[in-house]
C-alpha cells in the first residue's frame, strides 16, 4: 500500500546534515514535516504524493535564516550610502519614528517577499514601528518569524512620538505577545528585544530579563557593534556591555545578540559560559564598525549566525554574504600569519545553517534535511554555468553560488515559491505600492 505525503522531492542532490553531498535523493514531506529522506530508487513509487517536484539539477538544502533584520527599515532602500555617521541618529530613528501603520505592513511585504526570493526560509526581527503589522505581513507571506518590538527608554535622539517608558515598553510588548505569539500555525513567534544598552534604562534591561525568562521567549539586542557602546557602558557602568547585560540578567541560553565587532577574550568566554546566540552581519558590519574576531567566538564553542541587518542595504543574498566575510576575514586575519584556512568553507556554511538555526532557537527544529525535522526546504538550480561543471559542490556554495539560483521555496511544509514565483504574494502590486509609499514616507521625515 503507498504512502501518502502532501509535497514529493524526487531525484535531487542533497546537502546532508554532515555538509556532504548526495546525489539521487528524494525527500517526502507529510504535515509540515520531513517524513522520510533515501535513495530515489528506494523511494521510487512508495509515495502518493498531492504535489510532486523534479528536483533532478538541483540542490535539496535546508532553508536559510536571516539572524537579524529590521523590515522596517526597508523603504530607506538606497538612502544610507556615502552618509557620514550618526547615520543611525540622523536617519534611522526620524524615519523609523513616523512609520504609519501601512507604511510597516507594507516594509514587512517588500523585505518577506525578498526574503523569500533569497532562499531564506526563517527570519529573526529585531523591531521597529507598529509590529503587529508586521507580524500581519509575516503571517500572510508563509515566512517563519520571531519578531520584536523595538524598545527604548532612554536617549536625547528619540523622538517623543517614538519615546515610551520602561512599563510602557514592557506592556507593548506583552500585548503583542499575547495577541500574536503562535500565529501562522505556530510559525510566528514574539520575543522581548534591546535596542542597545545606550537606549534601554537598567530598570528596563532588568524587566526585559525578567519578562522574556517569565514568557519562556527570546530577547534580541544589537551587541557590542561599535566602539560607542563600549564607550558608553565603560562611562556609565564601569563595564564592558556583555557584562552589563550579564549584571541585569539579560544573557542566557534565549538571548541573540548581533554583530559582535568589538568582543574580548574575556567577553567571549562569559558568552559562551551563558550559551548565548550570536550572529554577524558581514556586510553591514565592515562598512560601519570593522572585521569580528569569528575564528577565536567558534573556538571558544558558540554558535553564529548570519543577518542582514535590515532590508534598506540590498544585501539579502546569504551566499554573497558568506564570501564577503570569508575574504575580510582572510584579508585582516589570515594574511598576516600566512593562514588560507583562517575560516574554513564548511564552518561558513555551518554558521549559515545550523548557527542560523540556533540563532532562531530552533536547532532541534530547522536547519537539516532529515526525518522529524520541519519541512522548511529550499532547492537551488545547480545545472548552470557558474556552478557546472565544479570538483567540489561544497566549495562552489560559497564560492559561486547566488540568492538567485534558489527555485523553489517550502516553508512548514507548505510550497512557497515554486520556479521563482512567490505564491503567497503579489510581487508586482508589492512594488508598485513600495515605489508610491516611499515617497510619502521621505516627504513626511524630512529626509
Amino acid at each position: 500500500m503507498m504512502k501518502k505525503c502532501d509535497i514529493l522531492l524526487k531525484n535531487g542532490t542533497l546537502l546532508t546534515p554532515e555538509l556532504e553531498i548526495k546525489e539521487g535523493i528524494s525527500v517526502a514531506i507529510s504535515g509540515g514535516r520531513i517524513a522520510e529522506v533515501r535513495e530515489e530508487k528506494v523511494l521510487d513509487g512508495q509515495y502518493d504524493a498531492k504535489e510532486t517536484i523534479d528536483a533532478s539539477g538541483k540542490l535539496i538544502m535546508p532553508g536559510l535564516v536571516d539572524s537579524h533584520v529590521h523590515a522596517c527599515q526597508y523603504m530607506l532602500r538606497g538612502k544610507l550610502a556615502d552618509e557620514y555617521p550618526m547615520v543611525w541618529t540622523r536617519i534611522l530613528v526620524p524615519f523609523e519614528s513616523t512609520l504609519n501603520e501601512q507604511d510597516s505592513y507594507l516594509s514587512g511585504q517588500l523585505t518577506y517577499l525578498q526574503q523569500i526570493k533569497s532562499g531564506i526560509t526563517t527570519c529573526n526581527e529585531s523591531g521597529g514601528n507598529h509590529m503587529h503589522m508586521v507580524v500581519k505581513a509575516a503571517e500572510e507571506s508563509g515566512i517563519r518569524a520571531n519578531i520584536a518590538r523595538s524598545t527604548m527608554d532612554q536617549g536625547a535622539f528619540i523622538p517623543d512620538s517614538w519615546r515610551e517608558t520602561a512599563e510602557e515598553a514592557i506592556e507593548r510588548t506583552e500585548e503583542l505577545y499575547k495577541n500574536c505569539n503562535n500565529l501562522g500555525n505556530g510559525r510566528i513567534k514574539i520575543w522581548f528585544a534591546m535596542r542597545q544598552v545606550m537606549s534601554c534604562s537598567p530598570k528596563l534591561l532588568r524587566m526585559i530579563g525578567e519578562k522574556a525568562s517569565e514568557y519562556n521567549t527570546g530577547i534580541h539586542a544589537h551587541l557590542c557593534e561599535h566602539r560607542d557602546e563600549v564607550s558608553y557602558c565603560l562611562q556609565n557602568y564601569r563595564k564592558r556591555p556583555v557584562e552589563v547585560l550579564y549584571d541585569y540578567g539579560i544573557l542566557g541560553k534565549n538571548f541573540l545578540g548581533a554583530h559582535n565587532v568589538v568582543l574580548t577574550d574575556a567577553d567571549i568566554e562569559l558568552l559562551a559560559k551563558c550559551d548565548a546566540k550570536l550572529c554577524h552581519c558581514p556586510r553591514a558590519n565592515l562598512g560601519n564598525h570593522g572585521v569580528p574576531r569569528t575564528p577565536t567566538i567558534l573556538h571558544a564553542g558558540l554558535s553564529i549566525g548570519i543577518g542582514s541587518d535590515g532590508a534598506s542595504g540590498c544585501n539579502m543574498d546569504f551566499f554573497e554574504e558568506l564570501r564577503i566575510l570569508r575574504f575580510a576575514l582572510q584579508a585582516v586575519l589570515g594574511l598576516p600569519i600566512f593562514d588560507p584556512t583562517i575560516i574554513p568553507i564548511k564552518a561558513l556554511l555551518k554558521m549559515l545553517i545550523k548557527g542560523g538555526a540556533r540563532a532562531a532557537l530552533m536547532e532541534k527544529e530547522i536547519g537539516e534535511i532529515s526525518a522529524g525535522m520541519r519541512a522548511d526546504v529550499i532547492l537551488l538550480d545547480i545545472e548552470q554555468p557558474h556552478i557546472m561543471p565544479n570538483s567540489n559542490l561544497i566549495n562552489v556554495l560559497v564560492e559561486g553560488v547566488r540568492a538567485s539560483d534558489v527555485t523553489d521555496s517550502i516553508i512548514d511544509g507548505r510550497l512557497i515559491m515554486r520556479n521563482r514565483e512567490v505564491l503567497t504574494m503579489d510581487e508586482k502590486k508589492i512594488i508598485a505600492d513600495g515605489k508610491q509609499r516611499m515617497k510619502e514616507i521621505f516627504a513626511r521625515a524630512g529626509i
